[in-house]
C-alpha cells in the first residue's frame, strides 16, 4: 500500500480538467515516468507555478468541485502517481478520474464544501501537511500551529482497491 499524506498543494478552483493536469500533447509518451515533468503544466491559477517548489514537494492536492473533469484518460492519475502525489481531496470528482485514482491505488477523497473551506484556511501556512488514514477513513490537516481531523467515506470496494495498491494488485489477491 502506498503512503498517504505529506505536504499539501492547494489549488483553490473548481473544474480543474485533465488537460490542465497533463496536457494532451504528452499522451504519446511511452512510460508513466516520461509524464513526470509535465504535471499541471497548463493550469492557470493565480499564484501557481507548475515548476515551483510547492508542487515538487507536494504529496496531497486539495481542490474544489468537479476535479478531473474533461477527457477520460488514465494519464491524469498517472502523472500524480509518478510525482509521489497519492491523494487528491476535493468536493467532487469527475467519475472516470475518480475511479482511475482508485484503480491506481491512490485516494480520491470527497469532503463537503464546509470541511474544504476549513482545510483551505491552512493554504497560507508554509508548513501545511496532511496525514490520511485510509483504514480509519480520517484525514488530519495541520499547519500554523493548528490541527483538524475530518472523516470521509469510501465504498468498501474503493477502499479495498486503495489498500491493495490498485486494481492489478487487488485482482492478484482475489482471482
Amino acid at each position: 500500500m502506498k503512503t498517504f499524506g505529506g505536504p499539501v498543494l492547494f489549488l483553490d478552483r473548481s473544474d480543474i480538467n485533465t488537460d490542465e493536469i497533463i496536457p494532451a500533447k504528452y499522451l504519446t509518451e511511452i512510460t508513466k515516468q516520461d509524464l513526470q515533468p509535465y504535471i499541471l503544466e497548463d493550469l492557470k491559477l493565480e499564484g501557481f507555478d507548475p515548476k515551483g517548489e510547492k508542487l515538487k514537494h507536494a504529496r496531497v492536492v486539495v481542490s474544489r468541485a468537479n476535479f478531473g473533469c474533461g477527457s477520460s484518460r488514465e494519464h491524469a492519475p498517472w502523472v500524480f502517481e509518478v510525482n509521489d502525489i497519492t491523494c487528491v481531496v476535493a468536493e467532487s470528482f469527475a467519475r472516470i478520474f475518480r475511479q482511475n485514482m482508485f484503480n491506481c491505488g491512490m485516494a480520491a477523497i470527497e469532503l463537503p464544501k464546509a470541511d474544504l473551506d476549513q482545510i483551505f484556511s491552512h493554504a497560507a501556512d508554509a508548513d501545511a501537511a496532511m496525514s490520511i488514514d485510509i483504514a480509519a477513513q480520517t484525514l488530519t490537516v495541520s499547519g500554523g500551529g493548528k490541527q483538524q481531523t475530518f472523516s470521509f467515506e469510501l465504498s468498501p470496494f474503493d477502499k479495498a482497491l486503495v489498500m491493495a495498491g490498485g486494481w492489478v494488485d487487488y485482482a492478484d489477491t482475489k482471482y
